[in-house]
């Protein structure tokens, strides 16, 4: 079972949801962290609480990582801080909501650089200290990665990139002592679907976040590429592959559509 004691864990998006649950947890098992995310307030009161709780070292970097060249930033003050990396916790990201069209192409721009290019970069730039320290890598997907989502197709997308960027990791880096797993919950209890601000983006009985992490901890340890969350997401995502394309793209429609008679307004979701 993998221990980590004394290992220092990076989370993005650390400071709410599933990443402040990732942070609590860890600290648990006496990991020492650098949280990231852009609420510094935030960040500096749950490093204090873990801190005082469980006698463990939180560095906090208050950082908009959605922003051009935020990865190397990020970097360059780890380094700065004589702090090494064993476990990067990719889990910054947003959702929009609503028809493509009504949309701002700017805010769906800026969803594609943090939910891909910022998670890119940053694998790239730890890849060498955790291999180094034959670490991991833990990517927060989700069960929007195994369909097209309407209404989000632009989040969707992302995480099917996620989802397959990570398991393509996991096959390449896995006989050099590397652990990659793509986190795939579906509806979690955090801000995440308030913050959208439309019930239907939610679909089933929402996931505590605690819950979500401990199984997360738990196939990464086992060293698994990819888990999906409880057993009705799970069979939710499998059901999309013997469905033809059309016809889960359909359902899908039917599924996410706004249950008012006009449409929100555009909506986002940020952790």
């Amino acid at each position: 079972m993998e221990t980590f004691t004394s290992k220092t864990v990076l989370v993005t998006g650390g400071s709410t949801g599933i990443g402040a649950a990732f942070a609590r947890e860890l600290a648990r098992r006496q990991a020492n962290l650098v949280l990231v995310a852009r609420s510094e307030a935030k960040l500096r009161a749950l490093a204090a609480e873990l801190e005082r709780e469980h006698g463990v070292t939180v560095h906090v970097i208050p950082a908009d990582l959605a922003r051009p060249g935020a990865a190397a930033s990020l970097r360059e003050a780890v380094r700065a801080r004589g702090v090494t990396i064993d476990l990067l916790i990719n889990n910054a990201g947003f959702a929009t909501y609503g028809r493509f069209d009504t949309l701002s192409i700017e805010t769906q721009r800026e969803e594609i650089d943090l939910n891909v290019g910022t998670l890119v970069e940053l694998t790239w730039a730890f890849l060498p200290d955790l291999l180094d320290r034959r670490g991991g890598l833990l990517n927060v997907a989700s069960t929007a990665a195994f369909q097209p989502v309407p209404y989000m197709a632009v989040y969707g997308a992302t995480k099917s990139f996620v989802l397959s960027f990570s398991e393509a990791l996991w096959a390449e880096y896995r006989p050099r002592g590397l652990r990659v797993l793509a986190l795939c919950p579906g509806a979690t209890d955090t801000p995440f679907f308030e913050r959208v601000g439309a019930e239907e983006a939610s679909l089933g009985v929402r996931a505590r976040p605690e819950r979500v992490v401990a199984e997360a901890l738990a196939a990464y340890a086992a060293g698994r590429s990819h888990l999906i969350i409880g057993t009705s997401n799970y069979l939710l995502a499998q059901a999309s592959r013997f469905l033809p394309r059309a016809s889960a793209a359909r359902i899908a429609e039917r599924t996410m559509r706004p249950r008012r008679p006009e449409l929100p307004s555009p909506a986002t979701s940020r952790r």
